[in-house]
């Protein structure tokens, strides 16, 4: 099946100088792209244990160190978006001590290798501060939003996309447990509670990119997302996550749900994918947290599915021109559920699934070519988004090519 990837590309003619001023005239040029702008992502949170040291302030093993790193840096080699995470119950389980040394820490790895990070969640009603149930309603939202405003501005700069609150649908009507942002969400209503996490993460960082994120996919979502934005809520993203623990949605069923978030002309994230390379979860389960295994191995015959599940279903996406971003959750097996969703095996060895996805991006979706000079130095590029490195001989230089500029110049020293 053929697919158009026309939309994720631009074209620009590049007049190109040597130091001296002069054009570079009559030469190959050989163009290698770096970076996509499009937004492969994974979960990084083992990034905090590794950059960080562990909770309690220790030293990390050699050993240790040494596997999350050969992990992080397998799943990054491709990828260029990863995850870290916020969850109260776990970032501040003890109120007024959050976690921050080491978030930061992690986020600041990921800079220096030119990865993006997003903060995942500020607001979820589950794995949240036991602590919050010993206020009231309205003493619960006022420190959430301080927790909101204390965060997106502490990590300015290092992170500026948020899923800001997470899995709303289900929100003030989730009975597993009392927890203290459903009994806020069921006296204010989802919308307002909507805005009122929106509008405390937009003052900290009005320049962040904000995300609603749910697990539903289904019209009550969507319903959601008119209701927020006919009440001014401004979101700049529509998160979906797509657990498919339970089998692989298909080509179908995808295309249903980007028809179905696509309306609202908004950028679209698929922000938690999960393809299993194992047993599938039986049908029966209705939360995919009630299935709790001891072990749950990854299988040959599960790992040709996955590989080709996972390029199937990248593909479609990479396709729509509203979609901006795809993470895929697990990055290793034994994370969430224990299931055998990652990209690498519990042993950290990579899977087909990652080794196909990471020849996909590079050798399809993204550009790499050579290109003669004209008499005056000039050349025109056409080629996938991104950031650009160019060599001449023993001349370098580096361009972005974003669709913004038909022409520019640039000097390679």
């Amino acid at each position: 099946m053929s697919f158009d990837y026309s939309h994720r590309k631009s074209v620009m003619k590049i007049k190109l100088n040597s130091g001296d001023g002069k054009p570079l005239a009559n030469e190959t040029v050989k163009i290698r792209q770096v970076k996509n702008d499009f937004l492969f992502g994974c979960g990084g949170f083992d990034a905090v244990e590794l950059a960080g040291g562990s909770p309690d302030g220790t030293a990390l093993s050699p050993e240790r160190s040494a596997f999350l790193e050969d992990g992080l840096l397998k799943i990054f080699h491709h990828n260029n978006y990863a995850t870290l995470p916020f969850y109260l119950g776990r970032y501040e389980s003890e109120e007024g001590k959050p976690d921050e040394k080491r978030t930061i820490a992690a986020a600041e790895w990921y800079r220096s290798r030119s990865i993006k990070t997003k903060g995942h969640p500020l607001c979820w009603h589950t794995a949240w501060a036991p602590w919050l149930m010993e206020y009231s309603n309205s003493e619960i939202l006022k420190r959430i939003i301080g927790r909101i405003e204390r965060d997106v501005s502490a990590f300015k700069g290092l992170i500026d996309s948020w899923d800001v609150i997470n899995e709303v649908v289900i929100m003030p009507i989730f009975d597993k447990y009392d927890n203290a942002i459903t009994r806020v969400c069921k006296e204010i209503g989802r919308v307002n509670m909507v805005k009122e996490v929106f509008a405390a993460a937009r003052r900290a960082n009005p320049k962040a990119t904000l995300l609603l994120n749910d697990f539903d996919t289904s019209d009550d979502y969507r319903k959601l997302i008119a209701e927020c934005l006919d009440a001014g809520i401004r979101i700049d993203v529509i998160g979906i996550q797509s657990h498919q623990h339970q089998r692989y949605w298909g080509m179908e069923k995808t295309h249903q749900v980007l028809e179905r978030f696509a309306q609202f002309g908004l950028p679209l994230h698929f922000t938690e994918n999960t393809l299993l390379s194992g047993e599938i979860m039986p049908p029966h389960i209705t939360d995919l947290n009630d299935w709790q295994v001891d072990e749950w191995p990854s299988t040959p015959e599960g790992e040709e599915r996955q590989k080709n599940e996972i390029i199937e279903l990248y593909s479609v996406l990479f396709a729509h021109p509203q979609v901006e971003a795809i993470t895929t959750w697990s990055p290793r097996d034994g994370g969430w559920l224990n299931a055998p969703a990652g990209f690498l095996r519990s042993d950290n060895s990579e899977k087909p699934s990652l080794i196909a996805l990471g020849e996909k991006i590079s050798r399809e979706w993204s550009t790499n070519i050579d290109l003669f000079c004209t008499a005056d130095g000039m050349i025109t590029m056409e080629g996938f988004r991104g950031s650009y490195e160019i060599t001449a001989s023993t001349l370098k230089g580096s361009f972005i090519l974003d669709g913004k500029k038909e022409i520019m110049d640039l000097v390679l020293v």
